[in-house]
């Protein structure tokens, strides 16, 4: 089995940071990519970070500058430093892992969200 384990969300006001980590655990035979997806009501899931097994990242648009993500090999963890925090950050983000388990093809594994709400 695989698991990921978010922490970090909360309440802040705009122009706060929030630090989320996420640590993938489990039959884990090797990661080719972590990264964070947002949600809101009604809305798609979207892209907010990606840092593949290389290190090259991949931001949104709309976190470009704001928000850092990062990657600790060793500990299975990923990072998301998010500065200057704005209202419309507000969401639920969920950690998404693409890996490969002993016991299956690679695939993608998510987390179960953590909620970011960021006050005007």
């Amino acid at each position: 089995q695989v698991q990921l384990v978010e922490s970090g969300g909360g309440l802040v006001q705009a122009g706060g940071s929030l630090r989320l980590s996420c640590v993938v655990s489990g039959s884990i035979a090797s990661i080719n990519a972590m990264g964070w997806y947002r949600q809101t009501p009604g809305k798609q899931r979207e892209l907010v970070a990606v840092i593949i097994s290389g290190g090259s990242t991949n931001y949104g648009d709309s976190v470009k500058g704001r928000f850092t993500i990062s990657r600790d090999n060793g500990q299975n963890t990923v990072y998301l430093q998010m500065n200057n925090l704005k209202p419309e950050d507000t969401a639920v983000y969920y950690c998404n892992a693409n890996l490969r388990p002993w016991y299956s093809r690679a695939r993608d594994f998510w987390g179960q969200g953590t909620q970011v709400t960021v006050s005007s």
